[in-house]
């Protein structure tokens, strides 16, 4: 009878899953390096990498790498501001960095027509030409445009749920502007996605909203 027990509960514990492959439930909050499949799995600000929850790079939490939750302010994103442009209307930061790039890269969209005549002032930067409302365009930030190693390449942006693929082929400057080149407007913040109409239409968003949160990520 012992021996039957024992080959019993052997065969239970060889069938059963580990607890590691069992899913999620809707409500389970995750912590560092535990399992996830989303964003919301994931307590506090801890994102969801590859499948585990993790410190978010952007904004600088160090929970899982040790640091102390009061010292929370000294554990930020390495980028910084490292000058100011002086325009007519005040004083812009100037940047040639930006937040490390995830599988969500968080960034704030903003619209530009890069076309002759468009926002954008001249010609986009990757390939000399001007570009159609209707093409689905992108320029980034300088620190992640990475001095044109992105020019030509898609990547996939994300909002409330949407997404769409565009291609690169401009630089976002963060560290120049208010001149004739940049049709005078200011360098730009260090985490801005500026889409064409084409883009924000895709992601059926409003273009007189000027600026929406979204994602993206290398597609």
């Amino acid at each position: 009878m012992e021996n039957s027990l024992a080959t019993l509960l052997l065969l239970v514990l060889f069938l059963s899953p580990s607890l590691h492959d069992l899913p999620l439930t809707a409500d389970a909050i995750s912590g560092c390096g535990d399992h996830c499949r989303s964003m919301n799995d994931c307590e506090g600000k801890l994102i969801c990498i590859h499948g585990e929850c993790g410190d978010d790079p952007d904004i600088g939490s160090d929970k899982c790498g040790g640091g102390d939750d009061d010292d929370e302010g000294e554990h930020r994103s390495n980028c910084r501001a490292n000058g100011t442009k002086d325009c007519g209307d005040g004083s812009y930061e100037t940047y040639t960095c930006s937040p490390p790039v995830t599988s969500e890269t968080r960034a704030t969209l903003t619209v530009n027509s890069f076309e002759d005549g468009g926002d954008g002032g001249g010609p986009s930067e990757c390939d000399g030409v001007y570009h159609s409302d209707d093409d689905k365009v992108v320029a980034l930030s300088t620190g992640w445009y990475e001095g044109g190693s992105r020019c030509g390449k898609m990547i996939r942006i994300t909002q409330n749920g949407k997404s769409v693929e565009a291609m690169v082929v401009d630089e976002c400057d963060s560290m120049q502007g208010c001149d004739q080149e940049h049709a005078g407007l200011p360098p730009c913040k260090n985490n801005i996605v500026d889409g064409s109409p084409a883009v924000w239409d895709a992601l059926g968003l409003a273009q007189d909203e000027g600026e929406v949160p979204v994602t993206w990520t290398m597609a």
